[in-house]
């Protein structure tokens, strides 16, 4: 292994892994990470790296046993792990990336509430739900509240208008159709919110009556799909802001978005997809017959047995999903053949991957 200075004076490290990068001095000295530079306690800095010397170099440099050892023109030192070195520069992530699904499991992910307290059982179920946007827990208590404790085992619970927890069951002058015995087809919770709940957690008290089973629906997968596909109908879904409300006595909330949003890389980032609260813009009929024909089209990738998977939540279940991913829904119930009661909340994306790293970093 061979180190070297380049002729910006920046450390050129001859790896299979760190070939190819030149590390500028000021980028290495900011992450110097003794108590001299780091409250140990909390991991941040006890300076300030903007009042760094901008002209700072390395003095002294050498590797041993996988150790990058520097001494910088300042008089600092430090240590530097390359197999952390190069996550870093090669901005590896420990989140998993998301692996598209469609309606195939042979086994779904479920998990036994009963082991959550094993730390590498929580993490396998993290990872699940980072790389499939949903995970299933069976065996919580069927008691009311249970789907706020099972949530603030990740993190804080995000209130809104519909309070910290909502009950799902059907009744009367109800403001939303959530709260109905009708059934609702796949869609994402709440697109007229800035920004939309990132997580959403449902929790299955009662299910006695006939119906009422539930759907799941990879928008990740759907998006792929019409991007090989159906490329043109792809890129209008992936262009036009839509208008999504919301309104009852209360209150009334707005927010455009694209049903499919990427990022400024083309990547994709979100669904929103809800046909009861969306109101398209006005367009040249031209591009909105386009874009009609497009939202059809993907309705019924949404609805299709090829990407809608369906199962049935038992009392003392529970589903976790990326509700910006991952489309839900249910089948219509009859209210005279049972009762039917579900628990849920939203959490923010923060707590699962805050989770998840502190899980990776403790194993």
């Amino acid at each position: 292994m061979k180190i070297s200075l380049d002729e910006k004076g920046c450390l050129n490290i001859d790896h299979s892994d760190l070939k190819n990068f030149s590390i500028h001095p000021l980028w290495l000295r900011e992450r110097l990470n003794t108590e001299k530079y780091l409250d140990q306690n909390n991991y941040q800095r006890l300076y300030e790296p903007s009042l760094l010397d901008p002209e700072i170099k390395f003095q002294k440099y050498f590797i041993e046993d996988n150790i990058l050892k520097v001494e910088f023109t300042d008089n600092s030192n430090g240590i530097f792990s390359l197999d952390k070195l190069n996550e870093e520069l090669k901005s590896k992530d420990i989140i998993p990336k998301k692996k598209s699904w469609k309606n195939e499991f042979k086994e779904l992910p479920i998990y036994d509430f009963n082991n959550l307290s094993e730390e590498k059982y929580i993490s396998k179920l993290l990872i699940d739900f980072q790389e499939l946007g949903f995970v299933i827990v069976k065996n919580t208590s069927a008691e009311e509240g249970t789907v706020i404790k099972f949530a603030e085992m990740f993190g804080p619970v995000r209130t809104t208008n519909f309070g910290k927890h909502f009950d799902v069951v059907s009744k009367p002058k109800a403001n939303d159709l959530a709260y109905t015995s009708l059934g609702i087809k796949a869609h994402t919770d709440n697109p007229y919110r800035k920004p939309m709940p990132g997580i959403q957690i449902l929790h299955c008290i009662a299910n006695e009556a006939k119906g009422g089973d539930s759907s799941l629906v990879d928008g990740y997968a759907v998006a792929e799909h019409l991007k090989k596909e159906e490329p043109e109908m792809y890129e209008i879904l992936t262009t036009t802001n839509v208008l999504f409300k919301f309104v009852d006595q209360d209150i009334i909330l707005e927010n455009y978005g694209k049903l499919i949003e990427l990022d400024d890389s083309g990547n994709y980032v979100q669904s929103r997809f809800s046909g009861r609260l969306d109101y398209v813009p006005y367009l040249e009929p031209e591009q909105l017959e386009s874009f009609y024909a497009a939202r059809k089209k993907l309705y019924y990738l949404y609805e299709s047995e090829e990407f809608e998977l369906n199962f049935r939540l038992e009392s003392g279940m529970l589903m976790m999903f990326d509700n910006i991913r991952v489309l839900h829904g249910r089948t219509e119930y009859d209210v005279n053949t049972g009762f039917r009661h579900l628990q849920g909340c939203y959490i923010d994306h923060d707590s699962t991957e805050g989770k998840l790293r502190r899980l990776k970093s403790n194993l």
